[in-house]
């Protein structure tokens, strides 16, 4: 897809990542809804983008989640891509890790996502592309990483079979399966500490991964976006 004059909803607009994809896309000319769970920062990203429509949002909130795609919509005069940028990590020993953030994990990773992507398979059409980050951790779960491994497979699973469903309607349905990156994500993980991992890649270098990813849509190649010599 084009992503100049395209209309395109950033859900995690408030991370690094996110946060640098719609200044991104923005730059090159797209029309840019963020939406996200700090007020602060979503307003400094909706206007680092000149005034993009910004709506906040809790990942644990699946309605509010879904009610983001058709808000911005509105605010855009349609929809042609969705990218999904929302994520928390957890890091122990599984039997250390516990229920609460097992759940925490798999809402904020899988649910949410999912709440948001669901809403959209109607709103994006042909020619257009629905995109979550899953993670290399999908590939290769690492020791310790147990639960967050889970949540992101689980979310990379509903896109599989989504992209099956849909692979002669509607638009493309990406995996975009991102190495480590020095976003300082790992170091605000929910319990635990990261364990010693090689130098990752920047967050400038992820986002060209992402825009790689939707530049690619409809193509084959482009529908589970990977990177070389991924690490976790």
């Amino acid at each position: 897809m084009d992503v100049k004059g395209a209309r395109i909803l950033v859900p995690g607009a408030t991370g690094a990542i996110g946060a640098a994809l719609a200044r991104r896309l923005h730059e090159r000319g797209a029309g840019v809804a963020v939406a996200g769970r700090d007020p602060a920062s979503l307003a400094r990203v909706a206007a680092a983008c000149g005034g993009a429509p910004a709506r906040h949002f809790d990942a644990y909130d699946l309605d509010g989640c879904s009610r983001t795609v058709p808000w911005a919509a509105h605010e855009l005069g349609g929809l042609d891509a969705v990218v999904v940028c929302v994520g928390v990590a957890a890091f122990g020993p599984a039997e250390e890790v516990g229920d609460t953030v097992a759940e925490h994990l798999l809402t904020v990773n899988a649910l949410a996502p999912v709440a948001v992507l669901r809403a959209a398979l109607p709103a994006v059409p042909p020619g257009g592309a629905l995109a979550a980050v899953t993670g290399v951790v999908v590939d290769a779960a690492p020791a310790g990483m147990a639960d967050y491994a889970a949540s992101k497979a689980a979310l990379a699973a509903w896109l599989t079979a989504v992209r099956r469903e849909r692979r002669r309607t509607g638009p493309a349905v990406l995996d975009i399966r991102l190495p480590h990156v020095e976003s300082g994500f790992a170091e605000r993980a929910v319990v635990g500490a990261p364990p010693a991992l090689p130098r990752g890649r920047t967050v400038d270098e992820a986002v060209q991964t992402i825009l790689d990813a939707l530049t690619a849509a409809g193509a084959p190649a482009g529908r589970t976006a990977r990177t070389a010599a991924a690490s976790p």
